[in-house]
This record gives C-alpha cells, sequence and structure tokens, in this order.
C-alpha cells in the first residue's frame, strides 16, 4: 500500500506500481486523471449471504453495495472478495454484467442473521469467510474502497491506487461464536493504522464512540471523516476546518435500509476523488441513499440521473457548524 505520504500501512514505503494520491484537492474528475488504470472503483471486503427474519436469503455487504453503486454512477467496478466461490458467483449472478468479481477461495462464504431496521438492526455470525488477502494482488483501481463486514479487511496492498476511502464497521465487530450476535468492539491497532492512510473514513454514529481513536488519528492524518445518522444530520469531519452538521432532507415513504449506508459511502468516495468538496459529496451521498431507500433491495440501488435528481429536489444543502469532538 502507498499512502497520502507514500508510506506502508504499519511499515515502510512498498516498491510499488503507481503512487497514490489523494485525489479530494483534484481539479477533474478521476476516470480522467485515472483513464489507464484498469478499474474505476474497487471494494475489498465479503459479500455476504443476508438471512432475514423470514428465512429468505439475499447477496449483501458493503463491498456488495458500494461496488454496485459505482457500477451505476457509471464507473467500471471490481469486488475483491472471499467466500465459496460458486456461491458467491451465484449471488453476484444477476448484477454480472454491471461488475467484475475475484473470489478467494474459502470453506464458506460469510453469511449474517438480520432482523430489525436502523439503530433496532441485530445481526448474528452464522458462517465466516476469513480474511482477505491482497497483498500478493496488484491492485489497478482510481478508488479503494476497503468495506469490512467482519474483521477481514488487509492492512496492506500494492498497487496504482487514485484514492483510499474506509467504511471500518467491520473492524468495530466482535462476536464470540458462530451463531451469537455480533457487538460492538474498540478497532484493533492494525485497524487504526489502516485509516490514518487514507482520503476519507464514513462511519455510522452507532460506532463512533468504539472507533473514536480511530476518526481522530484519520483526521490528523488529513483524512475527510463523514459521520452517518439515519434521518439526522451527516456529521462531517474536516482537517483544519469546523465540523459540519449537513442536514438530510426527510423522506416520504422509505422501504428499505439496507444497504444505503455503503451506497452513501460509494458516492461520497466518488464525489471527493472527483474533486468535490465535502460538503457537495455528503449531499450527493444523502441523494443516493434516499434513492435507494426509495426501493427495495439491489434493484434500487441508483442511476447517475435518478441521484441528480433527487438532489435537485432536495434543493441546496442546509448546514450548521458545530462543536467539534469525535
Amino acid at each position: 500500500m502507498v499512502s497520502r505520504s507514500a508510506r506502508a500501512s504499519g511499515g515502510s514505503p512498498l516498491p510499488l506500481a503507481g503512487l497514490h494520491i489523494p485525489r479530494h484537492n483534484s481539479t477533474g474528475p478521476t476516470e480522467r486523471v485515472n483513464r489507464f488504470l484498469q478499474f474505476d472503483y474497487t471494494t475489498v471486503g465479503h459479500v455476504t449471504i443476508d438471512v432475514l427474519e423470514d428465512g429468505s436469503r439475499r447477496v449483501g455487504g458493503t463491498a456488495f453495495y458500494s461496488a454496485l453503486q459505482a457500477a451505476r454512477l457509471g464507473r467500471r467496478a471490481l469486488i475483491v472478495t472471499r467466500g465459496r466461490v460458486r456461491e458467491v458467483e451465484e449471488l453476484v449472478e444477476p448484477h454480472r454484467h454491471e461488475l467484475e468479481l475475484r473470489v478467494q477461495p474459502a470453506q464458506h462464504t460469510t453469511a449474517l442473521g438480520t432482523s430489525g431496521a436502523g439503530s433496532q438492526r441485530c445481526q448474528r455470525m452464522l458462517a465466516w469467510a476469513g480474511p482477505i488477502d491482497v497483498e500478493q494482488m496488484a491492485l489497478d483501481t482510481a478508488v479503494l474502497h476497503l468495506a469490512p463486514v467482519a474483521r477481514e479487511s488487509p492492512t496492506r496492498w500494492r498497487g496504482s491506487i487514485g484514492f483510499v476511502g474506509v467504511t471500518p464497521q467491520g473492524l468495530a465487530r466482535r462476536w464470540s461464536a458462530l451463531g451469537e450476535r455480533i457487538a460492538s468492539t474498540q478497532p484493533d491497532i492494525d485497524a487504526a493504522a489502516l485509516t490514518s492512510s487514507c482520503d476519507a473514513v464514513v462511519i455510522s454514529e452507532h460506532e463512533r464512540a468504539s472507533c473514536a481513536e480511530l476518526i481522530a488519528g484519520a483526521t490528523a492524518s488529513g483524512a475527510i471523516v463523514a459521520v452517518t445518522a439515519g434521518a439526522r444530520p451527516t456529521t462531517i469531519l474536516e482537517p483544519g476546518r469546523p465540523a459540519v452538521a449537513l442536514d438530510v432532507h426527510a423522506l416520504e415513504r422509505p422501504v428499505g435500509d439496507l444497504g444505503a449506508g455503503d451506497v452513501f459511502a460509494a458516492a461520497f468516495f466518488i464525489a471527493l476523488s472527483d474533486g468535490r468538496s465535502a460538503i457537495d459529496a455528503a449531499s450527493f451521498a444523502n441523494a443516493a441513499a434516499a434513492v435507494r431507500m426509495s426501493g427495495a433491495d439491489a434493484d434500487a440501488v441508483g442511476r447517475t440521473e435518478a441521484i441528480w435528481a433527487r438532489l435537485a429536489s432536495d434543493g441546496p444543502p442546509t448546514f450548521t457548524h458545530v462543536a467539534r469532538g469525535v
């Protein structure tokens, strides 16, 4: 991995194919700057089997939803995951015309038992695919999104990377045994090193307390952090600037929120990497999440036109400066 200052996470510089140069102060879209790269957006994380209360099973995981959002924003998207190869391929099959997929073989595919919604959502770890290893892969992507759901993220990588975003919810999770409820925990030291060398972080308010040190390290290293809070304002933390609480426009008839935070993250990272301000990027991301919540499941992940239409209907962003603090 090469970070903002060309250093490896938790180690010394690695001789890589290209240099990771942060894009949140760039002057043009990432796809123009990086049109020589193989992919525009790469997620690294478990594609999961989500087992719902009624016993139905569907594809899930931040890596899946975020990559699908990127693809529907016109980006060449790749998922790097781990699990039972054929099982993961079958989960993603309805969307293979939109996504590329690389599966590291494992005995199991990560499966989560999911009940409730929003702040009342409860998940149990039913099966775990194990850690993902990308050190032997040469990643070639404009945006690298580290998207763990169950402590599977690598802490080192190599290749040509333009922008690194992290959604660390999966680094702040623990479970005592398979079948047991997933609980919050403080990320370990490797996780802190991971976010201290990225360009942006998206985290839910539910993980904010357990990830306080991680957030502080990320902002101290120059990363932009967005803290989502459902229908309540999104908090934006930028180095050297006052914290901002960005209003979230009400959604009249939400259908479901599964994957909404993942969609937000992808839209946020893409907008930042295209050179947009943090407030504009978060406004775009909130609109993308609203489009997702207006329908059911992955089919509701919005395309560019629908997100821009939602953004236009929301009007200019409204926000207040708030007391800074993790």
